[in-house]
């Protein structure tokens, strides 16, 4: 694991202009010169189906790309963590046959499979463990805490810093109940009559035990009985007193699990300092999330980094990422190589925010990297709708820009080399993602823990679907049901990202 950080370190470190890169840079900065000729002038002939290749790494190469480029993208993927699930279709999940009707309210399938992912993973911690207490950090509206307390019998605490999240959850939860009182003794065809999208299984039924909801944000400084502050306002907490106890964990002296599904920034590097230092919290499932939220500067006092955790990762030379490097970890790299494969009109994208970047700073070079959001159906639009929408969202009026000058049109013919370039950025996010983690795992091990980074969620449409799963005893038990568990699920729900490797202490790599 130390030998895989040194080796990303090396790679990202050579290839640091390529990965700190803004591609709306591309015309601006001239960033396409700046690669090695040989690279031009392979990438300039590629098709997007090509490119695709290049960057799943299945199938044959379809060009003749250059060695280097070809040794740069074998080494690129060779670090990065296995992420599960590779090709196949890009279709949404549906709704989930094997999650009850009634927990499938107010969720989209794609939150529906992580929860039920999530859930049988902590539901197995649980049974290892002995804990029957969660407690489920960044909670939101309470879909994840609903299933574990409804849907599994955990007894669970979410803990919102927006109060009016944490109120909106309590109120879904008392829906939940008053439709568990109708439904009471209806059986599955009374409750098939109320819910729609009945389940082709009847799911196991639901307890009326629903979970207790806290308003307020994690202290990453506080013992573990004491982590909460106040909530972010405005919404008073549904919960004013400290529902984990003193000190000792939970109210009844307990141990707890904690959990966070795609914990903001500087949130997950907390959970994981709070299991390391405290003794209530007996493993923590942990899904991160805006690595480019993450601190990396120094802090004021009682504020730790969020990267890196490790001293390992933090006596590494180079171990540096920069803001652009953390948001590229963020990326979607299946659904940018299923655009490739299909030739997705979406791939205009990139290059009309390039070229507008060129107008705005020739008209105004002080207006750099503005924020301009036209609109999720950008790339059904020609080039100056677009443009008629982002010149005023930066302070300028389109009358004043030419929109279909010479200049304009030979930038947008270069949309190829723009979607290449991407291409590129895309074959560095997941080491940068893969670094981040492995910070963590080994901040971890350093302090003896048991721990596993699990390929949980399918990453055809879950992007962030590792998951940092660590407990003070071993951990075989819990992940060795994952493919049990998915092999109970529908097709078109879980495509079975839990055969992907799950490897735990003493097993290799992650």
């Amino acid at each position: 694991e130390q030998r895989r950080a040194a080796d990303i370190i090396r790679l990202l470190t050579l290839y640091r202009p390529l990965l700190d890169a803004f591609v709306i840079d591309f015309f601006t900065e001239g960033l396409w010169a700046q690669l090695p000729p040989a690279w031009q002038s392979a990438l300039a002939s590629a098709t997007p189906p090509q490119l695709a290749k290049l960057l799943g790494g299945h199938g044959g190469p379809g060009a003749a790309w250059p060695l280097s480029l070809l040794a740069f993208a074998a080494a690129a993927r060779a670090l990065a963590f296995p992420r599960g699930c590779q090709g196949g279709s890009l279709c949404p999940p549906c709704q989930s046959s094997h999650l009850h009707p009634l927990l499938r309210r107010h969720i989209k399938p794609k939150k529906q499979h992580e929860i039920r992912r999530l859930g049988k993973l902590l539901q197995r911690l649980s049974q290892a463990t002995g804990c029957e207490r969660v407690v489920d950090i960044g909670a939101g509206q309470g879909h994840l805490s609903r299933f574990l307390a409804f849907g599994l019998g955990l007894s669970v605490t979410a803990v919102e810093s927006d109060g009016r999240l944490a109120s909106l959850a309590e109120r879904f939860d008392q829906e939940l109940l008053r439709e568990l009182g109708k439904t009471r003794g209806l059986g599955q065809e009374g409750l098939a009559r109320r819910c729609p999208n009945p389940p082709r299984h009847p799911p196991h039924p639901l307890t009326p035990r629903a979970p207790q909801h806290v308003a307020g944000r994690l202290d990453p400084a506080a013992p573990w009985g004491e982590f909460l502050l106040p909530s972010d306002p405005p919404g008073p907490s549904p919960t004013t007193r400290n529902p984990l106890g003193g000190p000792g964990g939970s109210e009844d002296g307990g141990q707890v699990l904690v959990t966070g599904l795609h914990a903001c920034g500087d949130l997950s590097p907390a959970l994981l300092r709070h299991f390391a230092r405290s003794p209530a919290v007996a493993a923590v499932a942990s899904v991160g999330c805006c690595y480019m939220k993450l601190s990396t500067a120094p802090q004021p006092p009682g504020c730790p980094l969020g990267y890196p955790l490790s001293t390992s990762v933090a006596a590494l030379p180079g171990h540096q990422l920069s803001y652009r490097a953390r948001e590229a970890a963020c990326h979607a790299l299946e659904e940018y190589e299923g655009r490739l494969r299909g030739g997705s009109a979406h791939l205009r994208a990139h290059c009309y925010r390039a070229v507008l970047e060129s107008l705005i700073r020739a008209a105004d070079p002080a207006k750099r990297h503005l924020g301009v959001q036209t609109g999720r159906k950008a790339h059904t639009l020609s080039f100056p709708q677009y443009a008629r929408l982002g010149l005023p969202l930066a302070g300028l009026d389109p009358a004043g820009v030419p929109l279909d000058s010479g200049a304009v049109g030979a930038m947008l013919e270069q949309q190829h080399k723009v979607v290449a370039f991407c291409t590129l950025g895309q074959l560095l996010a997941p080491i940068v993602e893969t670094l981040v983690l492995l910070d963590r795992l080994l901040y971890l091990r350093e302090q003896g823990f048991h721990c596993a980074l699990v390929p949980l969620f399918n990453p055809r449409f879950s992007p962030r679907n590792l998951v940092l799963v660590a407990a003070r005893t071993p951990l075989d038990t819990a992940l060795a049901g994952l493919a049990e568990d998915s092999e109970d699920g529908d097709s078109s729900e879980d495509e079975d990202p839990g055969r992907a490797e799950t490897r735990s202490e003493g097993q290799g790599p992650p």
